[in-house]
């Protein structure tokens, strides 16, 4: 039941965000991959241009069993692929961190400080992070196009 939940969450997310093929790109939609350290996990990223801002909705299905309650998760946008994530991240959206418990998932809200033609044209990684209680983990990954 727990997995037909988180399921129903991020559909509902995806279909909020089903204007993302229209042709002026005001809003994508991005899935994201879990990662091994979080297999069995599902989530989605809705980017809404805002601008020379991008508005970055992730609704996430959840975290590992022993994450720390409440989830504290972070989100960053790296240069390269998923595959290839090295250094420091080319953008940190981590000014507030929480996460708001819908159900059984969790829905963050992030600004990117960039446009959102720039984010999908800049070959970026967009990373959801545990907090450095919870071992620093990368739990979902997706190349931004």
């Amino acid at each position: 039941m727990k997995i037909l939940s988180s399921l129903a969450l991020v559909i509902a997310a995806g279909w909020m965000s089903g204007c993302a093929t229209a042709p002026d790109h005001q809003l994508v939609s991005v899935p994201l991959n879990a990662t091994q350290d979080n297999a069995g996990h599902i989530a989605h990223a809705s980017l809404v241009a805002m601008g020379s801002e991008t508005q970055i909705r992730i609704a996430v299905s959840g975290v590992p069993d022993s994450t720390t309650l409440p989830a504290r998760l972070y989100t960053y946008l790296y240069a390269g692929g998923c595959g290839a994530l090295t250094g420091k991240p080319a953008y940190s959206m981590n000014d507030t961190v929480r996460s708001d418990l819908h159900g059984p998932g969790m829905e963050l809200v992030k600004v990117a400080p960039l446009s959102l033609d720039s984010l999908r044209s800049g070959n970026y990684a967009l990373v959801v992070r545990s907090s450095a209680a919870d071992g620093n983990q990368d739990l979902f990954c997706a190349k931004v196009i």
